[in-house]
């Protein structure tokens, strides 16, 4: 599932190429996502003009006139083409291939821009959606208004983890996984966070000392930013629409590293791996106390 630095990838690139642009139809080939489409509501965006895009952790929201917004969660395996009047796509992110036979039996919905485009949402296994909801209720949408901070936000503090952390009994990759606490992580980057802030995933948080906690909201920014920076990570051989590939999965020390010596130096240890609340975890088992 693609995480915060995935969605914001798409999003810069969408805003690129949408921006001002005019819906002049829409086809539903299958409206069969998590969520059926409300072809009423649907409907109702055909004229009107993108306004700009945004991101809420791993929400991309798409603002039109009208007090329109369409708020999309691409799920495991939903993505955004584009098709130019010569029929040919092009990708709006790195981490997926485009098969112009297995592709198209999956895509979902198409919009036709006023640039003669199209826009394509493409799902292959349906767990995305995507919903139409009045600007003014925003704040109170189901889907959003109990997400936490971001990882980049100045929210994002010593004090407003410790103040959450009060009387719970949880782990610290339980935690971090936890978009009520904070909005648009992942298992890849947890693992990578938690390696280099040097906290096992399984250790307790009511155990966690404030240099740990600083260290853990220091490398969550610090690898936030240089994930979006490198394009997020590719797991697969995907490149961006204009063909580069996200190159953060160069990076990992830990994720799907299981076997292997830790890259700290002076350190002795190995990369286990372990299973926390169905998701793999990965991690040092000498440098991660």
């Amino acid at each position: 599932m693609p995480e915060l630095p995935e969605v914001e990838v798409v999003k810069r690139s969408l805003i690129n190429k949408t921006q001002n642009l005019i819906i002049k139809a829409v086809k539903i080939n299958d409206g069969r996502l998590r969520y059926r489409i409300n072809r009423n509501k649907i409907k109702k965006i055909i004229g009107l003009k993108f306004k700009k895009i945004s991101r809420r952790s791993k929400y991309l929201l798409f603002f039109f006139n009208k007090d329109i917004v369409m708020l999309v969660h691409l799920g495991m395996t939903g993505k955004f083409f584009f098709v130019n009047r010569k029929s040919k796509k092009y990708k709006t992110s790195f981490y997926y291939d485009i098969n112009e036979k297995k592709d198209k039996k999956h895509d979902r919905i198409i919009f036709d821009l006023s640039n003669n485009q199209k826009l394509i949402y493409n799902d292959v296994r349906k767990f995305g959606f995507i919903k139409f909801i009045k600007r003014s209720n925003l704040d109170q949408n189901v889907h959003l208004k109990h997400l936490g901070p971001e990882p980049l936000s100045s929210n994002f503090s010593l004090g407003y983890f410790k103040n959450y952390i009060k009387g719970k009994e949880r782990t610290i990759k339980d935690l971090l996984m936890d978009q009520k606490f904070i909005s648009g992580l992942g298992n890849i980057y947890v693992n990578e966070i938690l390696f280099f802030s040097g906290v096992r995933p399984t250790k307790k948080i009511k155990k966690l000392t404030n240099f740990e906690i600083k260290k853990i909201i220091k490398f969550s920014k610090k690898i936030i930013s240089k994930a979006i920076l490198l394009g997020g990570s590719s797991i697969k051989d995907f490149s961006s629409s204009s063909g580069k590939k996200g190159s953060f999965q160069q990076l990992f020390r830990v994720y799907g590293k299981k076997g292997e010596n830790c890259t700290k130096l002076m350190c002795k240890g190995r990369v286990k791996k372990i299973v926390i609340a169905n998701r793999a975890s990965f991690f040092c088992n000498k440098c991660q106390k």
